[in-house]
């Protein structure tokens, strides 16, 4: 098996697993998300932060990750300018805190299980 075969594989792993879900107690609402994404989501994400753009990235976060129970988006990019200018930025913060550290917090939680 080639390296790329190898990525390839322990990428596909990665995604198969289940979606997390993030009560989010303000909405009363479920969100899902998984806790690894290709690099063509996270690439949009990286460059608006790398432009300082700490805000539009958090937003861009919840738009390409945040999911319902099955999957599908939660958010359109028509939904863009509705969370920039009316959302409560504490609760966005919160969201895109927990879909962006999921990897994060996965590992941690696996590292003290040992």
């Amino acid at each position: 098996m080639s390296i790329t075969d190898k990525i390839a594989k322990h990428y596909q792993s990665s995604i198969s697993g289940g979606l997390e879900k993030l009560h989010v107690e303000e909405l009363d609402t479920d969100i899902y998300f998984r806790t690894t994404y290709p690099l063509k989501t996270e690439s949009k994400i990286i460059s608006l932060q790398s432009q300082g753009l700490t805000i539009e990235a958090l937003v861009e976060s919840i738009i390409q990750k945040a999911k319902d129970k099955d999957g599908k988006p939660l958010f359109q990019d028509t939904d863009r300018v509705k969370l920039m200018n009316e959302a409560d930025p504490a609760v966005i913060v919160k969201i895109a805190g927990a879909i962006n550290n999921a990897k994060l917090t996965a590992t941690q939680e696996s590292l003290a299980k040992k």
